[in-house]
């Protein structure tokens, strides 16, 4: 295929992504430049004026009160979020943002002692000894007739192996940076458990305190009977327990009293809301403050003053002026199939309707509901809830099995009493969707992949793309920069359809719906968007060669060459990537661009005070969303960091971690809020994706040394991929208990630290002596004060 100018275009093996093309790296960093520092400098000057959105969670959440107050100045903010503490964050945001903001850092050590060697050895190492000027030669027709496929053994020279002494470079580092981040890995684990330990084992919380046991069978679904079973198993007393049960009716006809509800409070803005308000002794019979009269203007003051005696109550006790606004309407449909309708007062309709479902809701709350073979217990302390969690119960398999119970505010009571079937059902259909979107993404992503550029432009739109070959800039931003968009894009939009079906799947928890979620993109992410985009960015190569050699091609080795070739190719692409990420899209985060940009459009929507409460809540912060994606960016890191211009993706991937870190701290501490309650666990998670992402850099580099013919060396990375894989066996069978449960030595350990108490208790639980004698409380404690194990649809007005 050829350009306007006879030029041949580039094909998948040449240089489709900028790789070569410095040029598209700059441009890259003057567009992120761009939006970040307007991005930065917006929010720096909005930041003192809407403390309400840049400081909701500081400003509405008391359990912030163990963080300084940032200054108003415009730059002033910077160093005292700086010199916050671990021990701070912990106090205010609690486990998960500590654990989370515990991940940057140690990708930044990471990377600070790869760019180290990168620029000190690889690079030199690399400048030292070029690449051929074509290592992947475009074959035309007239010697593709003497191609041969046969074995890269006898291809090869006898000395070949000896004349390349610096491939040896790359065994080196990839035993070195293996054993980094497994150390890493180790050791921030270590210390991620101790924290854990002594800050869960300080505590008293009804969450700690309470076992979720599930498999009840049906003769033993009553609250006596379950607590007669464990109190004879002597590890505690049993404080409450809650059987649930199949609340379903009672909880659709909430449901629907909500609905009804907000209608009600709209039906009665709009015919209460913009008029001035009119004295009625009938809405306040005791006291009423004077209404709100004309502004003072430029006439007589006479006036000005007789109009006040003439508003005045006093002269006539009675006075009242009646509503003439017409009351608002609503349709009834009714008759066969809904066909006919009629508008009634929408006031009183659906103030009955309101009054039919309260009288409905009293008699369903009176009513006994099938059990389900789910409980929560609570128990007296702490340590005899983690004794159950940590036996089993029952010598039946499936039956009576104690686990960690999420927090009372987390439970999806909903999903309580769905039966297992149908919770398993639910799960494996959702599984077989996901992998039909990844069929899906696989197939999008092949225009992202080979049909964003000028050559693919002249077959379809011949004129535009005449016009772009005109301009370098514009052929820069073709080629390199709208795949690059194109891809944040998708990497945006995708995760909420996951969050979407993570909540179908019938979960118990809103911290296992998190999890999944971040499993799910995290799947995305790495296999369609870095696996799949690896493929697909030798494709238009593939196809190529395809159509001339379809024979030939049949082979591993060819399509092992065009794979491994395709590392190369693909470096310019995730350099502008990341650059986008850390540069361009961090300081939109912060600016929090989405929050402004919905907030006109829901305030035009807005009209009941709930409306109106509901618009000045702080934004919610999901690791679902932005955890999968830093994950990536740090496998794409460690697997360029012995390639070839591996400093430029190790510098920009220091620079995504190191504003990265800054952003996520100001927005846990200061900004959004964080609802959901797993106590640190996603930890486990991240490190198993990096294990991940650490083998997958060793067979890149064994596939690297292959495709230069340095099979001996390639083959002496074996042993270190089957020791990564024992690795990250014995550290899952060592580390995960800890990470999921309490040590009961820990409990006795740190009886009197105070390890993330920084919020001043308001009220001392005379149920709980020990509590009496602390007076602050960790962020747990705080969040859970006064709740219960009980379903909302029995205990809400």
């Amino acid at each position: 295929m050829k350009d306007k100018d006879g030029k041949k275009c580039p094909t998948g093996g040449d240089d489709i992504w900028g790789a070569n093309r410095p040029r598209d790296i700059r441009i890259q960093i003057y567009l992120s430049f761009a939006i970040g520092i307007w991005a930065f400098l917006t929010f720096c000057f909005l930041r003192p004026r809407w403390k309400g959105l840049y400081a909701a969670r500081k400003k509405q959440n008391n359990r912030a009160t163990a963080l300084p107050e940032l200054p108003d100045g415009f730059f002033a903010w910077i160093i005292p979020l700086w010199r916050i503490t671990e021990e701070q964050v912990l106090e205010s945001a609690g486990l998960d943002a500590y654990v989370y903001l515990a991940f940057f850092k140690m990708a930044i050590k990471f990377l600070l002692v790869t760019l180290f060697f990168a620029l000190t050895v690889i690079k030199p190492v690399h400048d030292t000894h070029k690449e051929p000027a074509d290592p992947n030669p475009t074959i035309d027709d007239e010697n593709s007739e003497r191609l041969e496929v046969r074995s890269s053994w006898t291809a090869m020279g006898y000395d070949y192996e000896y004349s390349t002494d610096y491939y040896w470079m790359y065994l080196v580092f990839a035993y070195l940076f293996t054993v980094l981040i497994l150390y890493l890995i180790v050791s921030e684990t270590r210390k991620i458990i101790e924290v854990r330990q002594k800050y869960l084992g300080s505590q008293t919380t009804i969450t700690d305190r309470t076992i979720r046991l599930s498999g009840i069978p049906p003769e033993l679904r009553s609250e006596e009977k379950i607590r007669e079973i464990i109190e004879d198993l002597e590890i505690g007393k049993v404080e409450s327990v809650t059987l649930c049960r199949n609340w379903k009716e009672l909880d659709d006809r909430i449901a629907e009293r909500q609905a009804v509800l907000r209608k009600l409070e709209e039906a009665w803005t709009v015919y209460l809301g913009k008029r001035r308000v009119e004295r009625s002794m009938e809405t306040l019979p005791v006291v009423q403050p004077r209404p709100p009269g004309p502004e003072a203007g430029i006439g007589d003051e006479d006036d000005n003053e007789s109009s006040h005696l003439l508003n005045d109550t006093d002269r006539d006790p009675d006075y009242g002026v009646p509503y003439t606004r017409q009351r608002p309407m609503a349709k009834v449909w009714y008759g066969r199939f809904k066909l006919r309708f009629r508008n009634v007062d929408a006031i009183h309709y659906y103030e009955e309707k309101l009054r039919r479902l309260d009288d409905d809701i009293k008699v369903l709350r009176k009513k006994d509901f099938e059990p389900a073979p789910l409980a929560f217990i609570s128990m007296d302390s702490v340590a005899s809830a983690q004794m159950a969690i940590q036996a089993v119960l029952d010598p039946s398999p499936l039956q009576l099995l104690a686990n960690s119970s999420p927090a009372p505010s987390d439970v999806v009571w909903c999903n309580t009493y769905l039966p297992r079937s149908k919770r398993m059902l639910r799960a494996w259909t959702i599984t077989g969707f996901i992998g039909v979107l990844t069929v899906f993404w696989t197939v999008l992503l092949v225009p992202i992949a080979t049909a964003l550029n000028t050559c693919s432009i002249h077959e379809v739109f011949p004129g535009l793309a005449e016009a772009l070959d005109s301009h370098d800039v514009l052929i820069s931003l073709v080629n390199t920069q709208l795949p690059t968009l194109a891809a944040t894009l998708l990497n945006v939009g995708v995760p909420y359809i996951y969050d979407w079906l993570s909540n179908q799947q019938g979960m118990i928890s809103q911290g296992d719906v998190e999890l999944s979620v971040i499993s799910k993109n995290f799947f995305f992410t790495f296999f369609n968007f870095f696996f799949i985009f690896t493929i697909l960015g030798t494709a238009a190569g593939l196809f190529d060669m395809l159509e001339r050699f379809r024979d030939r091609l049949s082979s591993a080795s060819g399509i092992a060459l065009a794979l491994a070739n395709s590392w190369r190719k693909l470096s310019g692409f995730y350099t502008n990537f990341i650059i986008l990420q850390g540069f361009g899209l961090f300081p939109l985060r912060l600016m929090e661009f989405g929050a402004l940009t919905l907030y006109p459009i829901n305030l035009i929507g807005a009209k009941t005070p709930r409306d109106y409460a509901e618009l000045v809540q702080p934004p919610v912060f999901s690791y679902g969303f932005f955890l999968p994606q830093t994950l990536l960016i740090f496998i794409i890191c460690m697997v360029y960091s012995v390639l070839r211009d591996s400093w430029q993706i190790l510098l920009t991937g220091l620079a995504y971690f190191m504003i990265g870190h800054f952003v996520h701290k100001y927005q846990l501490l200061y900004a959004m809020e964080h609802r959901q309650h797993s106590t640190g666990k996603g930890w486990m998670m991240m490190c198993d994706r990096v294990i991940v992402g650490v083998i997958l850099f060793q067979l890149t580099l064994a596939g690297q040394l292959a495709l230069e013919k340095a099979f001996k060396r390639a083959s002496v990375i074996a042993p270190l991929v089957l020791g990564t894989l024992w690795f990250a066996y014995k550290y899952a069978r060592t580390y995960r208990p800890l990470m999921r449960f309490i040590a009961l030595r820990s409990l006795r350990l740190a009886e009197h630290s105070d390890l993330g108490r920084g919020i001043q208790e308001e009220a001392l639980s005379p149920e709980h002596p020990r509590r009496r004698q602390v007076g602050r409380q960790t962020l747990d404690e705080a969040r859970e004060s006064g709740l219960r194990f009980e379903s909302p649809s029995i205990t809400m007005p």
